[in-house]
């Protein structure tokens, strides 16, 4: 008898250790891929069966660079999509007149359940009425299309965006800081993205230019060392270093050369940590 109770206790031992362990697998929640992001934007793409949420990792939009996420769904299951062609239109309505800016549309496959792009707000919404069209389509329907939001843009303390009308060619060009994002002293990324305005609606990247970036602290009266210069990494991206070499108010001056012709010697970024 006593035998037959241990035999018993056993099984219910392992019943239940499998049960809770089974638990503890099949049901263990889901990680929010937007844990962290603050939604700016989002709803549904009329005829595509699609629901879009725009997302930045920021609750304010600001002038300049602006890296977006998005998560798209089945607007009948709730099933994230994460394979799908996105094309991204983002326009400034000012009233008398019209003008798109510098964008970069996601890949075609998310990066856990978030498509990754870009905009460049070249102005803030003082000057009009910023709209962020998102154009998708249904992977299975193969329906497309297009959820346009609102966005507001507001200009931060220090500009990340500049423009300049290029003393070589006539052409007006928008540079973009990408990095570094949070400074600090010693050697930090630099990056900047380049634009062209081909027409209103048109700013293709530009891979023309040569960048040149000399940093200087205004106030102290000195620069820095062991600057690396900006090279193009493609999509109108350059890449180069910057040395801070104390905490404080420093001035990146920008010079931009087509080939040994000056484009322009008049614009900087200022950061301050």
């Amino acid at each position: 008898m006593k035998r037959h109770i241990l035999w018993m206790w056993a099984i219910v031992c392992t019943t239940s250790a499998t049960f809770l362990f089974s638990c503890s697998k099949d049901d263990a929640p889901e990680a929010d891929p937007t844990s962290g992001l603050h939604k700016i934007s989002g709803g549904y793409a009329a005829g595509s069966g699609l629901t879009v949420d725009v997302y930045s990792a920021s609750p304010n939009v600001y002038t300049g660079y602006q890296r977006l996420s998005f998560l798209i769904k089945d607007s009948i299951t709730g099933q994230v999509i994460t394979e799908t062609p996105i094309t991204l239109h983002p326009m400034m309505d000012m009233g008398m007149m019209q003008h798109a800016s510098p964008y970069e549309n996601p890949a075609p496959v998310a990066i856990n359940k978030l498509f990754k792009g870009s905009v460049v707000f070249i102005m803030p919404s003082t000057g009009g009425t910023w709209t962020l069209g998102v154009r998708v389509t249904h992977p299975v329907t193969g329906n497309t299309g297009t959820y346009s939001g609102t966005i507001n843009v507001i200009e931060p303390t220090e500009s990340k965006i500049k423009s300049f009308t290029s003393a070589f060619n006539g052409e007006r060009y928008f540079v973009a800081l990408i990095d570094p994002e949070q400074p600090k002293i010693g050697i930090n990324d630099f990056e900047v993205a380049v634009y062209k305005r081909a027409n209103m609606m048109s700013f293709p990247a530009d891979s023309t230019l040569s960048v040149i970036h000399t940093p200087e602290m205004p106030t102290m009266g000195h620069g820095s060392p062991n600057n690396v210069q900006p090279v193009h990494m493609g999509k109108g991206h350059y890449k180069g270093k910057v040395n801070f070499t104390m905490s404080g108010f420093w001035r990146v001056h920008m010079d931009y050369m087509h080939g040994t012709e000056v484009a322009d010697t008049t614009q900087y970024f200022d950061i301050t940590f």
